[in-house]
């Protein structure tokens, strides 16, 4: 980056969010400063969109059709690497300050994700099973976009607000800030964001995940338990 391009300094106001029993959601505070070498006087007018997504997943989309009376599932499609949560905020619309081909590149925007699709599949027929899953994901508050969610003061300060819902993902969460002028993406920076469970839910998740084996036999121990005790009660009625 040469030095006449402005420098991100980006900020959040929470770097770790913990997801407890009866969690209903955060609202995350996205803020920094854009900094333009060229001082007050030569300062360009900046547009800034800041980009927040979750762990990437592997998921299998289902098709329905309803076939004499019935809904049935009618073809599927495996996407092997979809963002858990997706969302965009913007001090202006994206298709007013860049062409499709840049938003496509820094991912500016849903219909933009990179949903990395396996298999062989009719490209039509994957782009109706890819507008199906955001479709799906907006829906559900995990997809999310906001044209006019940043808000720019002074042409150096910058704020967003995103709202994460109650059935948001666990893990690592980035932050990416994109300061934007004529067409162009001149400067980016990114800040990391972790969502972890806490309580007896996140000690049930480590266990799973640290003492597979263990927490599997003692999964398998409390069901033969629970099925004999449920036995031995009905014996007796």
């Amino acid at each position: 980056m040469g030095q006449s391009e402005p420098v991100l300094v980006p900020e959040v106001s929470q770097s770790r969010i913990e997801v407890r029993q009866g969690f209903t959601g955060a609202d995350l505070l996205l803020y920094g400063a854009v900094i333009d070498p060229r001082g007050p006087n030569g300062a360009r007018d900046f547009d800034i969109a800041v980009v927040l997504k979750g762990p990437a997943e592997p998921i299998r989309l289902r098709e329905k059709e309803r076939i004499a009376g019935v809904w049935m599932n009618a073809g599927s499609n495996d996407f092997r690497s979809a963002p858990s949560f997706f969302a965009i905020a913007s001090s202006s619309p994206i298709e007013e300050v860049v062409d499709p081909l840049t938003a496509a590149i820094y991912e500016l925007g849903t219909e933009f994700i990179q949903l990395s699709p396996t298999g062989q599949i009719e490209p039509e027929e994957q782009a109706r099973f890819s507008r199906g899953l955001v479709d799906m994901r907006e829906r559900l508050g995990l997809y999310q976009e906001d044209p006019q969610g940043v808000r720019i003061s002074e042409g150096v300060l910058y704020q967003a607000r995103i709202a994460l819902p109650s059935n948001v993902t666990t893990g690592q969460y980035t932050a990416e800030t994109f300061a934007i002028a004529d067409g162009r993406v001149l400067a980016s920076a990114t800040a990391e964001i972790e969502v972890v469970k806490v309580g007896l839910e996140g000690t049930v998740v480590y266990a799973s995940q640290e003492w597979s084996l263990f927490y599997g036999l003692g999964a398998i121990a409390l069901s033969l338990g629970m099925g004999w005790i449920a036995g031995q009660a009905f014996a007796k009625l």
